[in-house]
């Protein structure tokens, strides 16, 4: 499937919910796939553990669409969704087929140990090689998803007891991944040895969760306790609702921590928190150090118009104006573009420019804000430029005296394998023009485009280590080994 890509796409939301009262955990990882929309848009699916007379059986329910589209009738939680065991899965897609409904996660399986399922968000760098040696070994595989390799890893396990299993899968696996598993008695959450993406538990009063971001734990008025730490395997099961402990193991010696930077960047929500910060604290960092370090002032010392490009710039766009003003420099924080929330599928005719009418179908101008006015425009990335350069022509058609681009982050100069879809090198804009910002400011047509440096960047992270940061987009500097992937035709 061929996607026009001019945003960082991002990977996948996954929810799992163990119950001691309520059947219908199911609830609970819906609502929380709700949260995680963002994470994902392709595809949902959630898998419930429903024990009868002592036997457990995996039902599921899962299609392409939206949350809303995929569970639209009640009936499919009173009939096939109940259980007090449950897992979810928001899906886009890096790694296989996007419109391949046998692609939809959570996997699941019955094999000698009884059920197995999974829901994973990242990429397994070595699923190909893994894949070759498993179908030479007379695996069959019924999808083209690298998460699948994990199911036959696990189920080809020769250790005799399921947690062993799942440790000797993990060992095995090189890349991203933050995954939560469930059997017929264990509800479990791991996060690979770099810590790409994140992964916490939450409680309310009669459940368990674990999720990507905290924002799914808040919707269900849980309780956040604690992220899942990097090469960390947390395992629950019944007994966790009497001794509030959890079982907990480390299934690999951590070399090097590579926390993906665009989560704060891009991905997350504002409202969660992930590896132990807040992302709106962080963003609105973002945001004050592109004023520190690039700041945009009105030539005939009017107010400078601040406004975001909606809705993931917001947050950044706020601090920044408010660095502005910190610095003596008069702005003015305004809604200059309004997003339309709710296009859908839109027909557009042969004859029209489609790409044009893209962009007017999902965003429109405040005129008379941007008239006659100093505009700064805030973005947290460009990609491949197509939808800055139409946003331009959007803002001038009203009629500002300059217009400013400032991006809270660095140039985008490389393909990503551990859970982002970017295209190819080639396309990207920073490399059309060799990481010229003249040459970008010329394309784009506007006074000015300034990006930040990744050490102006990684100055924004103020509760981390600077160096515990993947930035291999912005700088090829690859924390794994990456020389048995082929960036042609990986994705393929």
């Amino acid at each position: 499937m061929n996607r026009i890509i001019d945003k960082p796409q991002c990977n996948c939301g996954i929810i799992g919910v163990i119950s001691n009262k309520n059947n219908f955990s199911a609830i609970n990882v819906y609502y929380g796939l709700h949260s995680l929309q963002h994470r994902g848009q392709e595809a949902a699916g959630i898998v419930v553990a429903n024990e009868i007379d002592q036997k457990t059986t995996f039902n599921f329910h899962k299609d392409l669409g939206l949350v809303s589209e995929v569970f639209a009738h009640d009936e499919i939680f009173d009939s096939k969704l109940k259980g007090n065991m449950s897992i979810g899965h928001n899906r886009y897609s890096t790694f296989g087929s996007s419109d391949a409904t046998k692609n939809i996660q959570p996997f699941a399986v019955v094999y000698r140990m009884g059920n197995l399922a999974i829901a994973h968000n990242g990429n397994i760098t070595n699923a190909k090689k893994i894949r070759q040696e498993l179908t030479n070994d007379g695996a069959l595989f019924q999808s083209s998803s690298d998460s699948e390799v994990i199911l036959h890893l696990i189920a080809r396990s020769k250790i005799n007891d399921q947690i062993g299993q799942i440790k000797d899968a993990l060992c095995q696996l090189e890349g991203s991944f933050s995954l939560i598993i469930m059997t017929d008695k264990y509800l479990i959450g791991a996060r690979d040895s770099h810590g790409f993406r994140p992964l916490c538990v939450g409680k309310t009063t009669d459940s368990y969760i674990i999720t990507s971001e905290t924002c799914a734990l808040d919707i269900n008025s849980a309780e956040y306790i604690r992220d899942i730490d990097v090469g960390e395997v947390i395992v629950l099961d019944r007994n966790i609702f009497e001794t509030s402990t959890f079982n907990t193991f480390y299934y690999k010696e951590i070399k090097r921590i590579s926390k993906c930077i665009f989560e704060y960047i891009y991905f997350s929500r504002p409202d969660s928190r992930i590896f132990g910060s807040s992302v709106d604290k962080l963003r609105r960092k973002l945001g004050k150090k592109l004023a520190e370090f690039h700041p945009v002032s009105d030539k005939d010392g009017a107010k400078v118009i601040v406004i975001s490009v909606p809705d993931s710039s917001n947050t950044a766009t706020i601090g920044y104006q408010n660095q502005l003003e910190k610095m003596g420099i008069p702005s003015k924080l305004e809604i200059g573009l309004i997003r339309n929330h709710y296009i859908g599928r839109t027909f557009i005719a042969p004859i029209q420019d489609k790409r044009e009418f893209g962009v007017k179908i999902k965003f429109n101008i405040v005129k008379g804000v941007i008239e006659g006015k100093t505009i700064v425009l805030i973005d947290d990335s460009i990609v491949r430029g197509t939808t800055s350069k139409l946003l331009v022509n959007l803002l001038k058609e009203a009629k500002p005296k300059e217009i400013h681009i400032r991006i809270s982050s660095a140039p985008i100069i490389s393909p990503c394998f551990y859970g982002m879809d970017f295209p190819s090198e080639e396309e990207l804009l920073a490399n059309k023009f060799d990481k010229n910002v003249e040459e970008i400011r010329r394309f784009l047509d506007v006074d000015s485009i300034e990006y930040l440096n990744i050490n102006e960047m990684k100055a924004a992270m103020v509760d981390h280590d600077p160096e515990s940061f993947c930035t291999a987009c912005f700088d090829s500097h690859y924390p794994t080994n990456i020389s048995d992937i082929s960036r042609k035709n990986y994705f393929d």
